[in-house]
């Protein structure tokens, strides 16, 4: 479970919000670094979202994988001899490291990253790819963060923000300025909000171009931090969760800090939040529909967009697919539990005679009826499937995960399975 702390007051008046100036003058810093990475319209999630179009900017193709690259290589350059001389530290759930591991590695700067023990190993790997030195510390973001700030205390090492930070902001706004270059007319984007960096950049160019835009943020329900603070009055202080809990591990940020709280009320419309399972759906119609791998935090505007969260009948949408890092094991687990949520997979328990020769008629059926077969194991007997037709001695348990068209179909090869004279279905899931 979550709980709700308070941190400090938001006081906009004393911070120096990101211009678009700002963005501008970043653009022309890492130019020749970040990738211009391509806008794909959508007919599918037009269709599903009720919208006009549909526009994903691929950062999931971004170097390093995500966006992080552009607010990091910003800051870092404009270090001084003497800071670069120290070196960087920072903390990060995984995408930021690589950011500055690879900035670190263009601009000769020794890099030292913490990251929370939720990381995925392709993060950690990658960012130590790139020539980073990664402690883990903490089990979640905020305590991987305490542990940095301090060691750059004792260190004179330079703590290089993941996002409340002017020039991070910055970086991170150029997604804005190809947006605008890509798709002119767009009525709503979508954009995730861990600390708020992302939105609060590309807000800031979106917002100065035509304040008509509506900038939604999306956070997953186990981490949604970010609408009481947007909502709160000048002074109040900024919500803060005690504990976050979401696959999208990417955003799984505890608060936003003074910088981006400031910037996000002043360019952010709205915050809605979505589900662990909107979000494997979304990642798995990336894959199907897309034909691009996204990580959790990636997905979570595209559910946000095809939820009835915020309604964009005939709009034109735009949704920032700000990362695609994520352990293919992982992948496969919220493909599984996208194909469930859309009605396209279903686990059985089956009791069979005559093992392991009865199999190959599971097989043979899951064929002939135009499913797939994705799981079959034998279960140890006595493992808790709890009826005599699993626990007679001359039956095997087995479980079996299917994917097939829909509901209806996936109903008609259990059924099938069911009429074998070797096969009962015990139980079934769909």
């Amino acid at each position: 479970m979550t709980g709700d702390t308070e941190g400090d007051g938001i006081d906009t008046d004393s911070i120096d919000l990101v211009t678009p100036g700002d963005v501008e003058d970043a653009r022309e810093r890492i130019g020749d670094v970040v990738h211009r990475t391509p806008l794909d319209t959508s007919r599918t999630f037009a269709e599903r979202s009720g919208a006009a179009s549909v526009g994903l900017k691929l950062e999931n193709v971004q170097r390093t994988g995500s966006f992080k690259i552009r607010g990091a290589y910003n800051t870092m350059a404009q270090l001084d001899a003497s800071q670069r001389e120290a070196g960087v530290i920072s903390a990060s759930a995984g995408n930021h490291a690589q950011g500055v591991a690879l900035a670190g590695q263009l601009l000769d700067i020794d890099t030292t990253i913490v990251v929370p023990a939720v990381t995925p190993a392709a993060k950690i790997e990658a960012t130590r790819g790139y020539g980073a030195e990664v402690l883990v510390e903490g089990d979640i973001y905020e305590r991987s963060y305490e542990f940095a700030r301090e060691r750059a205390d004792e260190t004179d090492e330079t703590f290089v923000h993941p996002f409340d930070d002017e020039d991070i902001i910055a970086g991170q706004g150029t997604i804005g300025l190809e947006l605008r270059e890509q798709f002119p007319d767009f009525d709503t984007v979508f954009v995730a909000i861990g600390g708020g960096g992302l939105i609060s950049g590309i807000g800031t160019v979106l917002k100065a171009h035509d304040p008509t835009t509506r900038v939604i943020g999306v956070q997953p329900e186990g981490a949604a931090h970010a609408k009481p603070t947007l909502e709160s009055a000048q002074g109040e202080p900024i919500h803060e969760l005690a504990d976050v809990d979401t696959v999208a591990e990417g955003i799984a940020d505890t608060r936003l800090l003074e910088t981006t709280a400031a910037n996000v009320r002043e360019v952010v419309d709205d915050v809605v939040s979505v589900s662990d399972r909107e979000i494997a759906t979304a990642v798995t119609l990336l894959a199907e529909r897309a034909k691009t791998v996204v990580e959790g935090a990636g997905a979570a505007p595209l559910a946000a967009a095809l939820s009835n969260a915020v309604d964009v009948t005939d709009e034109h949408v735009v949704v920032v697919i700000s990362g695609g890092n994520v352990n293919l094991t992982d992948h496969a687990e919220l493909t599984r539990t996208g194909l469930h949520e859309l009605g396209r997979y279903a686990e059985a328990r089956l009791a069979v005679d005559g093992w392991p020769t009865a199999v190959s008629d599971v097989v043979e059926t899951v064929e002939a009826e135009g499913a797939e077969l994705d799981v079959l194991e034998r279960a140890r007997r006595g493992s808790g499937l709890g009826t005599d037709a699993v626990d007679h001695p001359n039956r095997v348990p087995v479980t079996v995960g299917l994917e097939g068209s829909g509901p209806d179909h996936l109903s008609a090869v259990l059924g099938a399975l069911d009429e074998l004279d070797t096969v009962r279905v015990v139980s079934s899931s769909q």
